[in-house]
């Protein structure tokens, strides 16, 4: 059995260590847990490991965010894995800094990656693990800060946070929807 982990971000020295990231960052520590490179391969970085039976590839595209649906298209088709098995990994806005909403379907929420991947598989039903990462920005302000660095309060929490996000990411696929909701929603 087979999964597709989408982690959503935007390439870039930039881009690193920024709320609008976080879907790179799980990826990474991940990769880092279980010992997988990501290596640049058709429009991603990729890598993959085995757990429990199950292959786990993750990607982290490099189309950026708002033309995420090509590379989840291609490595979906490229790995052979059913709408069931993907996860897409991004940020939130609408949930306070840390908070994870694991759905197996819904609205892009205004989120530009989401939009482009729906719009992409002509589906909204696909699950996705919402990292909050607040809104305590300025009216007008919204780019600046999913663009912007983490605060000192943020960085200090997110490991535990990251930890969170990583089991819920595998609760997916060794539990399944179901019961990786029921475990994580909400924590």
């Amino acid at each position: 059995m087979k999964f597709l982990l989408v982690g959503l971000g935007n390439p870039g020295v930039a881009y690193e260590n920024t709320r609008h990231n976080i879907g790179f960052t799980v990826l990474d520590a991940l990769a880092k847990k279980h010992e997988a490179a990501f290596t640049l391969d058709r429009a991603a970085y990729r890598t993959s490991f085995k757990l429990r039976g199950k292959t786990l590839v993750m990607i982290k595209p490099t189309t950026y965010m708002n033309l995420s649906g090509k590379a989840v298209n291609y490595w979906l088709q490229k790995e052979q894995v059913p709408l069931s098995q993907l996860l897409v990994i991004t940020d939130d806005l609408a949930l306070p800094f840390g908070k994870i909403r694991l759905k197996g379907s819904g609205s892009d929420g205004g989120h530009n990656g989401l939009k482009d991947i729906q719009a992409t598989l002509n589906t909204t039903e696909y699950a996705r693990l919402r990292f909050g990462i607040g809104s305590a920005f300025p009216k007008g302000r919204q780019s600046d800060y999913v663009l912007g660095p983490w605060t000192a309060e943020e960085l200090e929490a997110l490991p535990e946070r990251l930890g969170v996000a990583q089991e819920t990411t595998l609760s997916f696929c060794t539990l399944g929807l179901p019961m990786a909701m029921n475990l994580w929603n909400g924590k």
